[in-house]
C-alpha cells in the first residue's frame, strides 16, 4: 500500500513516524517547500508543488496511491480543496488531519475576525504596537496601517519587494516555535505590546502566547481558520490518523498508535 501524507506540520512528522517501518507500507510526505530547512519526516520526502488538483490526481494515480492524508496546516486552506478534488477524481481514500483550535477561556479578550483584511481593520481601535504572529505570507493586509508599530514573528524573512508590501514601522523576529510561557512574557514586556494577532492554528507550540496575553490583559485578534472542504473525514490527531490508516491496511494496525 502506497500512502501519501501533504505534511509540513508537527502533526504529518508525527503520523509519519508512526507509519514508517511498517510491512508492505510505501510512504511518501510531501511538502510545499515553502520554509527554508524544514525539518523532514521518516521515509520518502517530495518537495514542491504538483500544479494544482489536476495536477495532484494525476500524481495519486501515476505513482499508486492507495490512501491519501491531508496533513497541511489549517491555514493551508486552498490545498484542502485541491486535495478534496484529487481524491475524488483519482478515486483515493481521503483524510484530513486537523490539530483542534483553541478555545478562550476566563480571562481572554478575544476579537474574532474571517480574515487577515478584517483583523486588521479591528487593530486600530484595539493598540498601537501588535504582536503579529499570522507569517510572513499575509503582511500586505497591514501594509496601510502607518500609525502602527509591528513586531512580526516568522520563521524566514519577509519578503522585502515592492510585489510584497509590509508595515513601514516593524521589527521582524525570526524564530520557530515551540515557545515558553516565560518567553512569551518576556517579549511582550520587552516590546511594550499592548495587541496581539494570531491565527487559530490550534496546538500547543505556539499556544503560550495566549496564556501572556491573558495575564497582561491584552486583547488578541483571532483570525478564523478556512473549513474543511464538505464530505472529508477529519482526525483530531497523528493517533487517530495512524488507525484509519490501519483499517485501509485490512486490519488494526495501529490498534493503540504506541
Amino acid at each position: 500500500m502506497h500512502v501519501l501524507i501533504l505534511g509540513g506540520t508537527t502533526e504529518a512528522r508525527r503520523l509519519a513516524e508512526l507509519l514508517h517501518g511498517t510491512p508492505g507500507l510505501e510512504l511518501t510526505s510531501s511538502l510545499a517547500g515553502r520554509v527554508a530547512g524544514p525539518r523532514l519526516p521518516p521515509g520518502e520526502v517530495r518537495l514542491g508543488g504538483f500544479g494544482g488538483a489536476e495536477g495532484l490526481a494525476e500524481w495519486l494515480r501515476e505513482h499508486a496511491v492507495d490512501v491519501f492524508v491531508d496533513a497541511t496546516h489549517p491555514f493551508a486552506g486552498t490545498i484542502g480543496f485541491h486535495a478534496a478534488r484529487a481524491a475524488a477524481e483519482a478515486g483515493v481514500p481521503l483524510l484530513a488531519l486537523r490539530r483542534p483550535g483553541w478555545v478562550p477561556v476566563a480571562g481572554d479578550v478575544w476579537h474574532e475576525a474571517g480574515s487577515l483584511e478584517e483583523a486588521a481593520l479591528l487593530l486600530p481601535a484595539l493598540g498601537r504596537r501588535v504582536f503579529l504572529t499570522t507569517g510572513r505570507m499575509g503582511l500586505a493586509a497591514f501594509a496601510a496601517l502607518d500609525d502602527l508599530w509591528f513586531l512580526v514573528r516568522s520563521v524566514d524573512a519577509p519578503v522585502d519587494s515592492p510585489e510584497a508590501p509590509h508595515p513601514a514601522r516593524m521589527e521582524v523576529l525570526l524564530d520557530r516555535g515551540p515557545f515558553t510561557l516565560d518567553g512569551e512574557r518576556e517579549l511582550l514586556r520587552r516590546h511594550r505590546i499592548d495587541v496581539v494577532v494570531t491565527k487559530d492554528s490550534g496546538g500547543t507550540a505556539t499556544a503560550p502566547k495566549l496564556t501572556a496575553a491573558r495575564e497582561a490583559g491584552l486583547p488578541v485578534v483571532m483570525v478564523r481558520r478556512p473549513p474543511v472542504p464538505e464530505g472529508v473525514l477529519v482526525a483530531a490527531d497523528p493517533e487517530e490518523a495512524a488507525r484509519w490508516v490501519g483499517e485501509r491496511l485490512g486490519g488494526s494496525a495501529f490498534p493503540d498508535a504506541d
